[in-house]
């Protein structure tokens, strides 16, 4: 105990020094660093079972059209999948007649009258098809051998 100039006594406080926290042994290093990487092994499998709308993929608003562009009747549904791996399809006529659209690996639309341009949609594919098949021109009907022949005749060595 000490004593102050004026005769009160007053106690002396000790202070003892703030504690380090302890540091992480090597097993709670290794369960963090395991489960980050186990974390980020799931992520694109997570990412992958999510569904998604991709650009120019048809929303609910955007699963049928039915247009006339410069003078020509578009008429498009896109037909449900049948299967797991069957991702629906396009049924597009242009003036009653059927054009065939092909979905690009990037999620782009082509038609096989312009085979060399890829689209963001549908719509956008069959309005460049009648781009390209100009005022006069018009599609091919279906053949009776289930073949497409839009455009042109017979192509190949086969009849």
């Amino acid at each position: 105990m000490a004593v102050s100039a004026d005769a009160t006594a007053t106690a002396t406080v000790t202070t003892v020094p703030a504690r380090t926290p302890r540091r992480a042994p090597r097993r709670d290093a290794l369960r963090a660093l395991f489960a980050a990487a186990a974390a980020l092994a799931l992520t694109p499998l997570v990412a992958a079972s999510r569904p998604t709308r991709r650009p120019g993929g048809p929303g609910p608003a955007e699963a049928a059209f039915d247009e006339t562009y410069l003078g020509r009747r578009l008429l498009g549904r896109l037909v449900p999948p049948t299967g797991a791996a069957d991702a629906g399809r396009w049924e597009i006529t242009v003036d009653g007649r059927p054009l065939h659209l092909m979905r690009r690996a990037d999620g782009t639309w082509l038609s096989m009258v312009d085979h060399y341009r890829s689209y963001a949609g549908p719509l956008d594919a069959v309005r460049a098809a009648v781009d390209e098949l100009g005022p006069g021109q018009l599609l091919r009907a279906p053949a009776d051998t289930g073949r497409h022949t839009h455009l042109g005749g017979h192509r190949g060595p086969r009849p």
